[in-house]
């Protein structure tokens, strides 16, 4: 039961991330450039496979979108 509530908030952060990426017209690429993230570690918290980043990771990616964590999180 705990897994599939991860899972669900993963996936939540994956679809805001696409959301709030096309909103403010970002590509991976410069997403990757404004965090410093590696390419892979965003696809994969997009896609959910990786289930629970890390708090700076999630840091970084809210501050390279211009919003709050709790805006990218929920």
């Amino acid at each position: 039961m705990k897994k599939s509530g991860l899972r669900k908030r993963s996936s939540k952060l994956g679809v805001n991330i696409k959301k709030y990426s096309r909103k403010h017209g970002l590509s991976k690429s410069e997403l990757v450039r404004r965090t410093g993230l590696d390419y892979h570690t965003i696809a994969k918290i997009e896609r959910g496979i990786t289930p629970d980043p890390r708090v700076h990771t999630v840091v970084k990616i809210a501050s390279a979108l211009g919003i709050t964590v709790e805006e990218l999180v929920t």
